[in-house]
């Protein structure tokens, strides 16, 4: 049976690599807690998981060993308080709140809110606490606004800032904070991981890693969103080219449309973009193979361009790749 997917302030548990959290709390025992974090590594390997159980740790939450480092029980007072997102002396900030909305980034009036949080001192714990998920989410305003927070260190405050894309902060902002990375875990101990949670077998456990660069809850995020399916679907479309199922084609447009299919689309595009990926790596070497492979590869960039304008400019999804697959079929 598929589990559902927790929220990371949910989650208690810790079985990856442990560099970042002994790095953290080596940093605390010694008393040279820095007042910003930078917390890097791919989507789902678990960084906001680390972010709150480091949260729970510097908000006063009693340690349990048999949770791993940072580990705290689920019915610590300090953590039902986060659970129940009550917790006075910790704000977060993320791009979509848990309210259904979607939003294209954290608005500066968010981020504006950090300088007040932090103007006062802890309500009830050893710090104040903010978890910004992710820095990549801000926009140019909030990127502002939280380096004039960051500039002026507060006294007893402690920033987590998430992101997978460290090089594309602001270099001032990178500059202030001290990075640590979470580190994906080894295969051996992901892949069973990932194959009990998402109730696949492992060797669809492993496909799945290969999809998320070894993060297993971004594994275990595609597998609740059907990915082999449409990695199966997309690879069958690329080798029947430049033969087509238009009736599979259209079937699949049709699913782009409504609340879920933005999220839908992008991961058909993502599988059919690899699926493309894969055909011009396979014409390299043959007879002739080298000019159908730049044509395959710039394929595979024009895909990426459509996906950027859908995205920016809300075109039809479905149509955009139905496009998309007609442009293909003419490579042939």
């Amino acid at each position: 049976m598929v589990e559902a997917i927790p929220h990371p302030r949910e989650t208690f548990d810790w079985a990856g690599p442990t560099e970042h959290e002994e790095g953290f709390l080596s940093a605390l025992a010694r008393g040279r807690l820095h007042h910003a974090w930078m917390i890097t590594g791919p989507p789902g390997v678990g960084k906001a998981t680390f972010a709150y159980r480091a949260a729970r740790r510097l908000l006063g939450a009693a340690p349990d060993a048999q949770r791993g480092l940072l580990g705290s029980s689920p019915v610590d007072p300090v953590s039902r308080q986060i659970l129940g997102r009550a917790h006075p002396d910790l704000l977060v900030l993320q791009r979509d709140p848990e309210d259904g909305k979607t939003r294209r980034n954290i608005p500066v009036e968010e981020a504006r809110d950090l300088s007040e949080f932090f103007s006062k001192s802890p309500a009830a714990a050893p710090y104040r606490v903010a978890i910004i998920d992710t820095a990549d989410d801000l926009n140019t305003g909030a990127a502002n606004a939280l380096l004039k927070t960051l500039e002026e260190p507060p006294p007893r405050g402690v920033i987590f800032l998430l992101t997978t894309s460290p090089g594309a902060l602001l270099p001032t902002i990178r500059s202030r904070c001290r990075r640590l990375a979470v580190l994906t875990p080894a295969r051996d101990v992901a892949a069973p991981w990932v194959a009990q949670r998402a109730d696949v077998s492992g060797s669809d456990a492993r496909r799945l890693l290969d999809m998320t660069l070894g993060a297993p809850g971004a594994a275990w995020r595609l597998a609740n969103l059907d990915a082999l399916d449409a990695a199966d679907a997309a690879a069958r479309l690329v080798a029947a080219l430049p033969a087509g199922d238009e009736g599979a084609a259209l079937a699949l447009a049709e699913g782009f449309r409504g609340a879920q299919g933005a999220t839908r689309f992008g991961l058909m595009f993502d599988c059919l973009a690899e699926a493309v990926r894969a055909r011009a790596l396979s014409q390299l070497g043959d007879n002739g193979g080298n000019a159908c492979a730049d044509a395959w590869s710039r394929a595979w960039t024009e895909m990426m361009a459509v996906r950027e304008r859908v995205e920016a400019v809300n075109l039809d999804r479905g149509e955009a790749f139905l496009v998309t697959l007609s442009r293909l079929q003419a490579l042939g």
